[in-house]
């Protein structure tokens, strides 16, 4: 019988995507070209380091022009990157740009393609970056890709040299060299060998130069390559596929214009046989490769009959070349093209399917209850269709032209069944890497789905599909959506706050996702045993309770284990001595609902902390958590906006604060300059943090009474030595006394985009610098103005303070202090206990 299985299934290396949209159709222009795609037997690998370095141009060009099986490595998931669309940053911000990569692809036609490295930030050399990466460890994961996707050619976007400039940039470049030979040698990572794949040599490997940033690396004896091409069959050019494609970098603000016209790139060559007149050039990338040149006349037959109003009429003999693809010999073209076929033939059937629920969480313990529908919308001979679920037989009607064919199922959701989570977020990351133990998930750019397999006799012929069990719902403003299922424990557990300073405490708060859902929970004390803090507490679903956290301080020893001198954590327990998971969810139209789960903690860090002040008006730039942390030192803050920001109104405010790209964000930051500056004039303090200084909403407001400007200067190294320029300023002194022990601990780097070229009117207060370069004084600038104080500063306070930095607290607490500017030194001084 033909079967539907529901189970969490392991595909090839293929990708199946799960779409915030609906199951995809093809229009029958798409179907052509996937049709002429049948012919083509080779494929290309680009190469670069993070989300956004693909050139989006040339992987469009070469996937729907050349009709290359075409692929982008990218050596990262983009984690140490900044966020212009919400306060998400390191492992959430990487789930963001995986999913805008991904997106990307569905419109460029290439594949998407991972290592397990970290983006831990701005590196100034590949060195550093190899290090914490782990070079052996990288370099096995793009041999490992080399070798599944079998290449032809690999491109990387940047050289070896470095005028790429970010260490990663140059760090890919030297991976995918050594790589290119490795993957050709049994003796490098043999391992691999035992895990479905052969060794692979790809015929050459090129450069693609570029003329930005500075470096013009092109030159006239370079192989040049048109890739503006119109493509008339998608009615687009590849300049506006890739504007399409590049656009969906929202978190990174790379949304671009649409290019008409032809764009030249420049290929060099730098291992392999040399580029002469084609990319191909010494590649069979023809039926003949496989052994099989008669298939290339069926397909061109299949071609020449194809109805474009019509699709429908090309089925049977589709089903008729899937047969003799079937015999082939070559195991690895034998698989592609079995699968493409099997696309094309969905497509020109008209072929619908799909599994929905009415919830988006499966909970564990729990029924669900799928929709499943099939609808043969062109009247194709498509018979049969049957499902077969946990040993169950569900049998579908008669398929009749374009009738929906409905069955619903309902399941247990096994306690043993896997949690929705990214495979890469599974195991506890190293420092530079993730942690991934499965082979076969290495590379791949997201977790298999939890997916169901359609089955039916198409032209007398056995085909199974897979599809994504999905949420559907319908949205009275947006129409029709589709998102991901996920499973989930029973219930999802949160800290709020997640973070305190000084005896701060917290609550719980305890989400159930199912009906007569019974909580119990403990807490382990610092000697290791459970004592039970909530028992036999019936919820229902959706029902949410709060209960006061146990955590006491180390004066009275609780429930907290101290982690290091004056840092206490506390988790909450299930009766199996297992912690609770708190379920992560990050929503963007642009990409599908990511879900994730990780062990909730509270953590309770006790340290010598002094503030000045007590409310603080914030306004909001590209996203940030510093709001959080400081209602966490006990100031109140109060969010502003453009109508709040009148000097009468900000003059209840002890200090006034400007989110991260602010002025980048903001364009009516300008407006509001006079106010600011009177605010400061009559005794405020304004501190401005980092705003960028390219493209991405360059900075056009003015921001300081004193002229400056905002560099791209940064010091990448998180221990970097901080030298005090001005060892009495306030800033160093009041309400706490800052020393050098208030940069340890810091995570990713100390600052970026400094202050540089500052009217004389500023202070200079820290210099610091990377290895190998010079001493850097644009961290911290402070200028007394009028009876008030302005402050920009390049340090990254919106990574510190969430993570509980406890010097990056102090010297907060004092940048925005309501203490006497910096000419009333003896007064602050004396009031610092000095």
């Amino acid at each position: 019988m033909k079967k539907l299985v529901i189970a969490f299934l392991i595909f090839n290396f293929s990708l199946l995507i799960v779409n915030a949209q609906p199951p995809k159709s093809c229009t029958s222009s798409e179907i052509l070209l996937q049709l002429k795609k049948l012919n083509v037997l080779g494929s290309v690998l680009y190469v670069a380091a993070h989300p956004d370095d693909e050139n989006t141009r040339m992987l469009a060009y070469l996937a729907n022009e050349k009709l290359y099986r075409t692929g982008y490595m990218s050596m990262t998931r983009g984690d140490g990157g900044q966020n212009l669309i919400g306060d998400e940053l390191g492992v959430d911000l990487g789930l963001i740009r995986t999913q805008e990569l991904l997106s990307a692809r569905r419109i460029d036609g290439a594949e998407q393609f991972f290592s397990r490295a970290f983006d831990f930030g701005y590196s100034k050399s590949p060195e550093e970056t190899m290090k914490t990466w782990g070079h052996d460890k990288i370099l096995s994961d793009v041999v490992w890709v080399i070798r599944k996707f079998r290449p032809d050619v690999i491109i990387t976007r940047f050289p070896t040299t470095g005028e790429g400039g970010h260490g990663h940039h140059t760090a890919s470049a030297i991976l995918a060299g050594e790589a290119f030979d490795a993957a050709a040698d049994p003796a490098r990572f043999p391992e691999q060998l035992n895990q479905g794949v052969t060794v692979w040599q790809a015929k050459r490997l090129l450069w693609n130069t570029f003329n930005f940033g500075g470096n013009n690396t092109q030159s006239d004896d370079q192989f040049k390559l048109d890739c503006g091409e119109y493509n008339a069959i998608l009615g687009k050019s590849y300049g506006e596929i890739a504007a399409a494609s590049r656009s969906q970098h929202k978190s990174q603000g790379f949304g671009v214009p649409s290019q008409r016209g032809a764009v030249i790139e420049y290929l060099k060559t730098i291992k392999g046989n040399t580029l002469v007149n084609d990319l191909m050039d010494d590649v069979s990338i023809g039926w003949n490769r496989a052994n099989e040149p008669a298939f290339e006349k069926i397909v061109n037959r299949i071609i020449e009959k194809f109805d474009v109003a019509a699709p429908e009429k090309s089925v049977a003999d589709l089903v008729n070349l899937y047969k003799k693809v079937e015999l082939m010999q070559d195991d690895f073209w034998k698989r592609e093209k079995l699968n493409a076929i099997k696309d094309i033939l969905k497509n020109c059937s008209g072929l619908y399917m799909e599994a929905t629920t009415k919830t988006p969480f499966a909970v564990r313990g729990d029924s669900l209850t799928i929709n499943l529908l099939v609808n043969n919308r062109s009247g194709a001979k498509i018979f049969n269709a049957d499902t077969h679920v946990n040993n169950d037989y569900v049998i579908f009607d008669q398929l009749k032209k374009n009738e929906n064919s409905v069955k619903d199922y309902t399941m247990l959701i096994r306690n043993n069944v896997k949690l929705t989570q990214p495979y890469w977020l599974e195991n506890p990351m190293e420092k530079g890497s993730f942690s991934v133990t499965d082979q076969q998930q290495i590379g791949k750019g997201q977790s298999d789905p939890f997916s169901v397999i359609f089955s039916m006799l198409i032209e007398g012929k056995e085909f199974t599909f897979t599809e994504p069990v999905q949420y559907k719902h319908t949205d009275p403003v947006k129409g029709e959506l589709f998102q991901p299922l996920c499973i989930v424990e029973p219930f999802s557990v949160s800290s709020i706050p997640v973070l305190a300073v000084n005896g701060g405490t917290n609550e719980w708060e305890i989400k159930s996702w199912k009906s007569n859902n019974l909580f119990n929970t403990y807490t382990k004390t610092a000697s290791g045993s459970f004592l039970p803090l909530m028992q036999d507490k019936l919820l229902e679903k959706d029902q949410s309770i709060k209960i006061q956290g146990a955590y006491k301080t180390s004066a009275v020893p609780g429930n907290a284990t101290e982690l290091q001198p004056g840092i206490y954590r506390e988790m909450l327990y299930q009766s199996n001595g297992k912690p609770y998971l708190e379920l992560k969810q990050i929503q963007y139209d642009h990409i599908p609902a990511i879900s994730y789960t990780k062990p909730v903690a509270f953590t309770s860090i006790n340290f010598d902390l002094k503030t000045a002040g007590k409310l603080v008006g914030y306004i909001p730039g590209a996203g940030d958590k510093v709001p959080e942390a400081l209602q966490v030192m006990g100031y109140k803050v109060v969010m502003l906006t453009e109508a709040d920001i009148l000097a009468t109104n900000l003059k209840q405010f002890d200090a006034v604060i400007t989110g991260v790209r602010t002025y980048n964000t903001n364009a009516w930051m300008n407006n509001v300059y006079e106010e600011l500056m009177k605010y400061v004039k009559d005794g405020g303090v304004l501190l401005v943090q980092y705003n960028t200084s390219n493209r991405i909403g360059p900075v056009v407001a003015k921001i300081a009474p004193y002229p400056f400007n905002i560099s791209r200067d940064r010091v990448t190294d998180e221990e970097a030595k901080v030298s005090f320029l001005i060892p009495d300023h306030p800033a160093l002194n009041y309400p706490n006394k800052i020393t050098a022990k208030d940069f340890d601990g810091w995570i990713q780097e100390r600052s970026i985009y400094q202050a540089d070229k500052a009217d004389p009117a500023y202070k200079h207060i820290l210099s610091m610098k990377d290895p190998g370069e010079k001493e850097n004084d644009g961290s911290l600038i402070v200028a007394d103005y009028g009876k008030g104080r302005f402050v920009y500063t390049g340090l990254v306070f919106f990574r510190e303070l969430p993570a509980g930095v406890p010097g990056a607290y102090r010297l907060f607490a004092n940048l925005i202090a309501t203490a006497p500017a910096s000419s009333s030194k003896e007064a602050t001084l004396k009031d610092a206990g000095k």
